[in-house]
C-alpha cells in the first residue's frame, strides 16, 4: 500500500478544494517517460474506474489503476518546499534507480 505524509495530505486537500466541481479522487500513476523511463504521474478525476484501487487516507481518495499499482505497492508521497522546489517527493521503494530530478525511475 501507498502512505502519505500530512505535508502531501494537505497539498492534495487543497488542489481539490480548488478544483471548483465535485471531483472522485486523485489519479496516481505511472506512465513510460522521463529520464530513467519511468514516471509519476497525477491528476484530478471527476469519476472512478470500476477498477481502480482505492486508497483512503484522512478523507481523501486515491485511485491508482491495476498496472500502475504493481509500481506503487509501498511508495510514500511526500510534498516539500525547499530551495530546490516546490512539489510532490516519491519514495518509492521498488524503483532500481532513477534521475537527478526525482520524477523519474526506472
Amino acid at each position: 500500500m501507498i502512505q502519505i505524509t500530512p505535508a502531501a495530505q494537505a497539498a492534495i486537500k487543497g488542489a481539490i478544494e480548488g478544483a471548483g466541481q465535485p471531483v472522485a479522487g486523485l489519479r496516481l500513476m505511472v506512465q513510460s517517460g522521463g529520464c530513467a523511463g519511468l514516471k509519476y504521474g497525477m491528476s484530478l478525476e471527476l469519476t472512478e474506474a470500476p477498477d481502480d484501487l482505492v486508497v483512503k487516507a484522512e478523507g481523501l481518495r486515491v485511485l491508482i489503476d491495476p498496472q500502475s499499482g504493481t509500481y506503487l505497492n509501498g511508495v510514500t508521497i511526500d510534498f516539500v518546499t525547499s530551495l530546490e522546489g516546490t512539489g510532490f517527493v516519491f519514495d518509492n521503494p521498488n524503483a532500481k534507480g532513477g534521475c537527478g530530478c526525482g520524477k523519474s525511475f526506472c
